[in-house]
């Protein structure tokens, strides 16, 4: 019996992500319950957030905005009720892929090189400056929602429009094609990087829940002084950041073998698909024991 008072695991909510969000907090919730917690679903979507005064913990599976954004952290805060995951600021920052970046390169953390679109943008001088392919991508947004890749000349501002109708801060990524990884973090402990290769032209929505022909790589193949570079430099990237408790840092390998760090995730899908609890387990750590102890993190400040 885990003695964490009554738990509410939150899930659902506004965003996007809903539907991710609410098979993340369906088995955290089984997980939870599994190991003698007195937990409970709480979706904020249809709850008034002062019911949550009854619980003792709060346990986020929520993804995307109004849940990885900060903004359930600050209602959490002022209620004084401790939570799992990253604090306010560092959510917001962690959800805003154009600050994240900017933090990074002021730190010394390798990332993509970008620019910022607008309505406004010489579209034609941003393709020629990053080079073709490369990626646009809503700022504020994740699960690859509003991505789109850029292979052509002229495609960029067709690709600007879409990603615009997620959110009004639009990046061009430059495109690194060696690989892609993530890096899940427990506390202070980077966990096994997992590489991913999708069947896809890119790791998209689709590929990330929809299918089931996503190979997943853990181990990843990079030998073992590389691994243990990569995961110093994730935690790195991610206390820069000012995370805590737990999340996911993806990065990308060009052809040379040269690392660049992408997005920090503070609040990662916990679904029968999801990264973390696959790194967790090639550690040794079960679905059941990553959830209690992310829940032990829980905290208010």
């Amino acid at each position: 019996m885990q003695d964490f008072g009554k738990v509410a695991v939150l899930l659902g909510g506004k965003s996007g992500e809903r539907d991710v969000s609410l098979k993340s907090g369906t088995a955290v919730l089984a997980a939870l319950q599994r190991q003698g917690v007195n937990a409970h679903a709480f979706d904020p979507a249809t709850r008034l957030l002062h019911d949550l005064e009854s619980f003792d913990l709060a346990m986020i599976s929520l993804h995307g905005r109004f849940g990885e954004d900060g903004a359930m952290q600050g209602a959490l805060e002022l209620l004084g009720i401790p939570y799992t995951g990253s604090g306010v600021m560092a959510s917001a920052i962690g959800m805003d892929k154009w600050r994240t970046k900017m933090m990074w390169s002021a730190a010394g953390v390798s990332t993509p090189a970008f620019e910022v679109v607008t309505a406004d943008s010489d579209f034609d001088a941003i393709e020629k400056k990053l080079g073709l392919p490369l990626f646009v991508k809503p700022a504020n947004e994740g699960s690859s929602i509003g991505i789109s890749k850029v292979k052509q000349a002229g495609e960029l501002k067709a690709a600007y429009e879409l990603a615009a109708k997620s959110d009004p801060l639009v990046i061009a990524e430059q495109f690194v094609g060696g690989g892609e990884y993530t890096v899940g973090i427990l506390g202070n402990q980077a966990l096994p990087i997992v590489r991913i290769v999708p069947k896809n032209e890119f790791y998209d929505f689709e590929a990330k829940y929809l299918r089931d022909d996503t190979e997943y790589r853990c181990p990843s193949g990079l030998s073992a002084e590389k691994e243990a570079l990569i995961q110093q430099e994730a935690l790195l990237a991610f206390n820069t950041i000012g995370c805590q408790g737990w999340g996911r840092v993806d990065f990308l390998m060009d052809e040379a073998g040269k690392h660049y760090f992408l997005e920090v995730n503070t609040s990662p899908g916990m679904t029968d698909h999801s990264l973390v609890p696959m790194a967790a387990k090639a550690a040794g750590i079960s679905f059941d024991e990553l959830v209690v102890k992310i829940l032990r993190l829980a905290h208010v400040g």
